[in-house]
C-alpha cells in the first residue's frame, strides 16, 4: 500500500507518468468496438421492459409462502398463457410479473394462482399498470434526459468552453450507450428504479471529467507564451495528476453498489435491487473509463486544430530539435577534448615540427669553446 501511495504521489507531481494522450488512438478504437457491441446487443435481444412500461399485472404471495420459484412461474404462465417473472423477495414472499393484461384477465389469473398454491385469493395481492402509464414514465425519462445534456453543455462551455463541452457530451453518450447496451445483453428488466440510476450515473460520469478539465484549465493559462510544452502534453499531465484521485473516489463509490448488486441482489435474492444497481455498477465503472480514456484526449485532438497551438507545437518541436542538435555538438568536442583526434587531422601531409626539448645543451660543461 505504501508503494502506490508513493507512486500516486509521484504521479501527482509529475515525477512519473503515463502517455494516455500518446495512445489515445488505442483507447477510441476500444471504445468504438465495445460501443457497437453494446448497439448490436440492443438490437438483437432489445430490452426487457418491465411492467411499468408496457403494461400488465403484479401478483405479490404472503410471506413464507412454500411455493417455489420454479413452481409459481409455471403456475401463472399456465394461468395466463404469457411470460411470468417471479422473484423470490427478502420476506420469503414471491413477486409474479405478467405483461399485458387487463382487469378480467387478472383476476382469473389471481384465483387460478390461489388454488395452485393452495391458499385464499385474499393472500395474493395484485396490482395493475395500464400501458399509458409505462409510456408517461419513458416520455418523461427521455424528457429528464434531454434536459440534464441541453444544461451539461451549456454550464460547460460557460464555466470551461465549447470544445470541453463537446467531448463531456461524447462522453455522456457513450457512458449511456453502454450502460443500456449491457442491460440487453445480460437480459435484466428495465423498471422504473433502472431509469432512475441512468439519471444518476450521468452525474458521476462528469464529475471526474470536470476534475481533469479543471486542472487541464488551470495548468494552460498563457500556455502560448511558453515553448516547453504542447498541449496534448500538458493535457497528459492533468490526467496524471489526478488520476489516483479519480481512481479512489471511483472504487469508492462502487464498493456499496457492488454490494448491493452481487450480495443484494445475488445472494438475498433481493431482485428488486438489480434494476438500480447494475445501472449504478456499469455507469460508473463507464464514466471514470471515459473522463480518462474519452473525454480528456478528445479536448487535446479538438484544441490542437487551433491555429495558435498548432504554431506552439511546431516552436515546441523546432526547438526541441535545436536542443537535441546542441547536445550533439557538444557531445562531439567533449570528445575531441579528451583526445580524440580530429576528422582533419587525418589529412595532414608532411612531417610534423617536433618542439625543441628542453634538454637540449644540457650536460654540456659551461665555457667558451675551443
Amino acid at each position: 500500500m505504501s508503494k502506490l501511495g508513493n507512486l500516486g504521489a509521484r504521479l501527482h507531481r509529475g515525477e512519473v507518468s503515463y502517455d494516455f494522450i500518446g495512445h489515445r488512438k488505442l483507447w477510441y478504437g476500444i471504445s468504438i468496438l465495445i460501443t457497437i457491441t453494446a448497439i448490436v446487443g440492443l438490437a438483437v435481444r432489445g430490452l426487457n421492459m418491465g411492467i411499468d412500461f408496457q403494461g400488465g399485472a403484479v401478483f405479490t404471495t404472503a410471506k413464507g409462502t412454500s411455493v417455489s420459484v420454479s413452481e409459481a412461474e409455471h403456475a401463472a404462465e399456465e394461468a395466463a398463457g404469457h411470460e411470468a417473472v417471479v422473484q423470490k423477495l427478502g420476506d420469503g414472499s414471491l413477486r409474479i410479473q405478467i405483461a399485458g393484461m387487463d382487469t378480467k384477465e387478472s383476476d382469473k389469473v389471481k384465483k387460478a394462482l390461489a388454488e395452485d398454491f393452495e391458499v385464499d385469493s385474499e393472500a395474493i395481492a395484485a396490482d395493475l399498470v395500464g400501458p399509458s402509464w409505462g409510456d408517461q414514465i419513458a416520455a418523461k425519462a427521455w424528457q429528464g434526459l434531454a434536459i440534464f445534456m441541453v444544461l451539461v453543455v451549456i454550464y460547460l462551455a460557460i464555466a470551461f468552453e465549447w470544445r470541453m463541452a463537446i467531448a463531456a457530451l461524447v462522453a455522456l453518450i457513450h457512458d449511456i450507450t453502454i450502460t443500456v447496451g449491457i442491460y440487453a445483453l445480460v437480459g435484466f428488466e428495465v423498471t422504473p428504479g433502472t431509469v432512475i440510476g441512468l439519471l444518476t450515473i450521468l452525474g458521476y460520469s462528469l464529475y471526474d471529467t470536470v476534475v481533469v478539465f479543471d486542472s487541464l484549465k488551470e495548468q494552460t493559462k498563457d500556455l502560448t507564451k511558453q515553448t516547453r510544452f504542447t498541449y496534448s502534453e500538458v493535457a497528459n499531465r492533468s490526467i496524471n495528476g489526478t488520476l489516483v484521485r479519480s481512481i479512489n473516489t471511483t472504487v469508492v463509490a462502487l464498493l456499496p453498489v457492488a454490494g448491493l448488486l452481487f450480495i443484494g441482489g445475488g445472494f438475498l435474492g433481493a431482485g428488486t435491487l438489480n434494476d438500480i444497481s447494475l445501472s449504478l455498477f456499469v455507469g460508473l465503472a463507464a464514466g471514470a473509463y471515459s473522463s480518462i480514456f474519452i473525454a480528456t484526449p478528445l479536448v487535446a485532438d479538438l484544441k490542437e486544430r487551433e491555429p495558435q497551438l498548432r504554431a506552439l507545437k511546431k516552436r515546441v518541436l523546432a526547438k526541441r530539435a535545436q536542443s537535441s542538435g546542441d547536445e550533439e555538438f557538444t557531445r562531439s568536442h567533449d570528445g575531441d577534448a579528451h583526445g580524440a583526434e580530429p576528422e582533419d587531422a587525418a589529412a595532414v601531409v608532411g612531417p610534423r615540427a617536433q618542439p625543441a626539448s628542453r634538454s637540449r645543451g644540457r650536460g654540456r660543461p659551461s665555457g667558451k669553446r675551443r
